[in-house]
């Protein structure tokens, strides 16, 4: 999954904002490098980010979406909290919705993904974007994530989604701390008791430059070392801004842990 952007304040740097020749150009250099699916978003959720008014996300990521889904036939995804958000990019050639709060925070989030038979990412946030930083805690980390994303899953069920329909995110860098991280992409295979593919987004995140002492721009090893770790651990999907050089390890990865899988057969 290729990130796309379209916002001015992205954490790492590669927002283009309105630029809507700059996002197609950006959104053909991921597909040519490999992406399999292009996560387009109009509003930042990176730590301590304010939301943004509904008009201005659409304004933001209609005209790219519009345009991107006549000229590649990639899936595109939808990166919003917002169900109008999300009807409008479905309506336009957009087939999945990624959602930060797990289709939670907005009360007919639900109905159109089932509306539309989208695709969704589930993903576990603690809080909520301009807050999720400051000190959040758990009682036992794995159990409680894994609880509210199986919660959030059920609920999406019940509502109608259909569960082939269905991924889930643990939310790297959403409301947890650097151990936290680190701690979720030793231990991933446990998300597999849940029964879906499971998506992991490390890319340029916090928990690299805590490490390596460098800027987004700079993490890319860093980034590396996570992608091929998450995908040891179970990882079917990686969310990634870096798509050429993450395609590589996802490949090299793959083929490593599949010879392994053979071995022990």
């Amino acid at each position: 999954m290729g990130i796309l952007n379209l916002t001015p304040d992205s954490f790492s740097g590669d927002g283009v904002h309105d630029d809507v020749g700059r996002a197609l150009e950006n959104a053909e250099r991921l597909v040519a490098e490999g992406a399999d699916i292009i996560d387009i978003g109009g509003e930042s959720t990176r730590p301590g980010s304010a939301p943004v008014e509904l008009e201005e996300e659409i304004k933001r990521v209609m005209p790219v979406v519009e345009k991107l889904a006549k000229n590649i036939k990639t899936r595109i995804s939808i990166d919003t909290r917002k169900s109008e958000v999300a009807r409008r990019a479905l309506d336009n050639g957009a087939t999945m919705i990624n959602d930060i709060t797990g289709l939670d925070s907005d009360s007919n989030m639900r109905e159109i993904a089932v509306r539309y038979d989208a695709g969704v990412v589930i993903m576990h946030i603690k809080g909520e974007p301009g807050t999720m930083q400051q000190n959040p805690d758990y009682n036992s980390l794995m159990t409680d994530v894994i609880e509210r994303l199986f919660y959030l899953v059920e609920r999406a069920e019940e509502c109608g989604v259909k569960k082939e329909n269905i991924i889930v995110d643990p939310g790297i860098g959403f409301g947890k701390r650097f151990e936290h991280n680190l701690e979720i992409l030793n231990r991933l295979s446990r998300f597999k008791v849940l029964g879906k593919p499971i998506l992991v987004g490390p890319s340029r995140k916090t928990f690299i430059g805590n490490i390596l002492g460098v800027e987004p721009g700079e993490r890319i090893f860093g980034t590396a070392a996570s992608v091929a770790a998450a995908i040891r651990n179970g990882a079917d999907i990686i969310r990634v801004h870096d798509v050429k050089q993450m395609k590589q390890v996802a490949m090299v990865t793959d083929a490593i842990v599949r010879s392994g899988e053979a071995i022990n057969a």
